[in-house]
């Protein structure tokens, strides 16, 4: 059995349907239900309420031999140990108590920095892996870049403005990476059982990109001229807690964002085993393109 938490995630949905295809037996950790496919509700054992939650997730480790596991987005957590650390820890309890073999876990890239000491999400992500790690469940954190997919985020802005931003350099070039590929190795890393102890896995994509370099693959996608913006990050972080974020967590993000202008996601080396294969161009004519559309 394995265990999916966040199925209704942007990595989760592709990540359960993979499994699925392949016949794995799954029981799927999520709030709400009726948010799961009908097709996926049918053919996967379901435990409704939040994987933080100590009962919850008891439950769900009951006979499991491996957990994905994702700590949700909490834009109003009182901080970003709060949202990882914090929230992880009962299933760490969970994890020994019923006696879990593997864990694969989505976290950041950075161990091993100066940068990663003061990022935010990314400091708290791998205190996260920590705690995991600790446990003594063989554990594999999926450290990764910024995702492409958070470029979907300003469908309104490509359409209306020609433009997108950002708070990164704009020559600075870094890796991205397509959630299809990340979910790929989770898949694999889940059903392999073959590896011990703790570890990671970098997934990296296949190219290092500036943020000119990407407005330049969407104008050609999108058939017109894209801008790239550069904002402040004392704008970003503005905007966000006018969005209803916490101030400790939208300060937690500028913080990240500078790690990154910083160095931060080009501390890992590329690998054949670390380079996934999605293209940020393939990525924009699969799936940006239609978005914005």
């Amino acid at each position: 059995m394995i265990v999916i938490t966040a199925p209704t995630s942007t990595i989760g949905r592709l990540l359960v349907d993979d499994l699925l295809d392949r016949g794995a037996p799954l029981r799927l950790v999520v709030r709400d239900p009726g948010r799961l496919a009908p097709h996926v509700r049918e053919r996967a054992e379901v435990v409704a309420g939040s994987h933080g939650d100590a009962a919850v997730i008891d439950r769900a480790c009951d006979g499991a031999e491996a957990v994905f596991w994702l700590a949700p987005a909490d834009p109003a957590a009182r901080s970003a140990e709060a949202a990882f650390v914090d929230f992880t820890r009962p299933a760490c309890e969970a994890f020994v108590r019923h006696g879990v073999r593997r864990v694969v876990g989505i976290s950041a890239l950075g161990r091993g920095t100066p940068m990663a000491a003061h990022a935010g999400p990314v400091t708290a992500s791998l205190a996260m892996d920590d705690l995991i790690a600790a446990s003594g469940v063989a554990y594999r954190a999926v450290v990764c870049p910024s995702f492409m997919h958070n470029l979907l985020r300003q469908t309104g802005a490509l359409r209306e403005q020609h433009a997108f931003f950002m708070t990164i350099d704009p020559d600075l070039k870094s890796p991205f990476v397509a959630t299809a590929d990340i979910a790929a190795t989770a898949a694999r890393l889940l059903l392999d059982d073959t590896w011990r102890g703790p570890g990671e896995v970098a997934c990296l994509g296949p190219e290092d990109l500036s943020p000119r370099e990407m407005a330049q693959i969407v104008s050609e996608v999108l058939g017109t001229g894209i801008d790239y913006r550069r904002i402040p990050g004392a704008a970003l972080k503005e905007r966000m807690t006018g969005s209803g974020m916490s101030e400790a967590m939208a300060q937690g993000m500028v913080d990240m964002f500078d790690a990154k202008n910083r160095g931060l996601d080009n501390a890992a080396p590329r690998t054949p085993e670390s380079t996934t294969p999605t293209t940020f161009r393939q990525w924009c004519e699969e799936t940006l393109k239609p978005a914005v559309s």
